[in-house]
């Protein structure tokens, strides 16, 4: 079976925390009528710190469309080869030239062609690399890369996958939008690039088991973008803080399929657009809060990161390295339609490593309740 290998992940160095971005929302919108509730909503968010690929007197300013996008464009070429590069090493070592496919993922910026073949222009792949950009399933495009990738593996066996999810959010503000979901996302959303190796054979991670897709009906226009002359306006229903009683149902289901009781496994993938989406699938599965500390770390550390939250989320329980051999859960990402891309698979341990008893384990807070 298909393995998901240990994610890259870069943020950039300019950063705004959480106080300059609530002083920001008062200097800016002193005289909007809601202003009270918008800086309750941030707060609430619990992120700490974002990145941004330029500094906040730039994002600040919006030059257009045209300089918006070819920002994007610069700063994805100048910032993807390092961690495309270190994504295949974390693969056991991989070359360029060892790829079958590249799937690249982004919401937050306009190309064609794609990034992937600029990649194969510029870092060594083979001519004959299949290209698969996903532009428009927003924060899904994490959990659905992963899904895509196993699927080629299945259906090319031995193949290797590259992923890479490019998102620099921060080039979508839009001064000009006041409605309370643009101001809330002014204070949630950051800048990252990301990148994971899926193996047909070999490597250590998490072997991906069964994937599925759910899109619940008739909230297309509750995550959206309105295009226009200055660009993509981002929209957000008020409702959409409330989808994860839609979407657990999806989650059981699949892990029903496969045999898995959802309200058991051993770890959390979570894509976190906010702290409301992992405390209701806590409070609905009934699962320990611990099991969700990669995706909190990662909402609190980056933001919403769009595609790129379930790699980092992923990167944090690498670096945790407690799993034992065997280990089952799942990852799951969601984005607009309102779209779920979940999969489930067990922990692949690299050999000889020594496994960490149970006790230690539940002693690091990681037990049930």
């Amino acid at each position: 079976m298909p393995i998901l290998c240990r994610p890259a992940v870069m943020v950039p160095e300019h950063t705004i925390g959480m106080r300059e971005t609530l002083d920001l929302a008062r200097e800016l919108h002193a005289d909007h009528p809601q202003l009270g509730l918008v800086l309750q909503l941030i707060e609430n968010t619990g992120v700490h710190k974002r990145h941004l690929v330029r500094p906040l007197s730039e994002t600040l300013r919006h030059p257009g469309f045209e300089a918006r996008n070819a920002t994007y464009a610069a700063e994805a070429r100048q910032r993807v080869p390092e961690v495309a590069r270190a994504a295949l090493a974390a693969a056991g070592d991989l070359r360029a030239q060892d790829i079958e496919a590249i799937i690249f993922v982004s919401c937050t910026g306009f190309l064609m062609p794609s990034m992937t073949a600029w990649m194969i222009n510029n870092m060594g792949f083979r001519n004959d690399t299949r290209q698969i950009p996903i532009a428009q399933l927003g924060c899904a495009a994490g959990g659905a890369a992963i899904n895509r990738a196993a699927d080629f593996c299945n259906a090319y066996p031995g193949s290797n996958v590259l992923i890479v999810a490019c998102e620099f959010c921060s080039l979508l503000y839009q001064p000009s939008d006041r409605d309370v979901g643009s101001l809330l996302s002014n204070g949630l959303f950051g800048d990252a690039v990301a990148a994971a190796v899926v193996r047909g054979n070999g490597g250590h991670g998490v072997r991906l088991e069964r994937n599925g897709s759910y899109l619940v009906p008739d909230t297309e226009r509750w995550i959206s973008y309105a295009v226009k002359a200055t660009g993509f306006h981002f929209r957000l229903d008020k409702r959409v803080p409330t989808t994860m009683a839609m979407l657990a149902p999806a989650l059981r289901a699949l892990a029903d399929s496969h045999g898995w009781d959802a309200t058991a496994l051993d770890f959390y993938i979570i894509h976190a657009g906010g702290p409301r989406i992992l405390d209701d699938l806590r409070d609905i599965l009934g699962v320990d809060p611990a099991y969700f500390r990669y995706s909190r770390a990662t909402l609190t550390e980056h933001g919403n990161i769009a595609s790129a939250v379930v790699f980092d989320a992923l990167r944090r329980m690498f670096e945790e390295n407690t799993l034992e051999h065997g280990a089952s859960g799942v990852i799951a990402g969601f984005g607009p339609g309102i779209t779920a891309e979940s999969c489930v698979g067990t922990w692949a341990a690299p050999a000889g490593r020594a496994v960490v008893p149970p006790s230690r384990l539940a002693a690091r807070g990681s037990g049930r309740s």
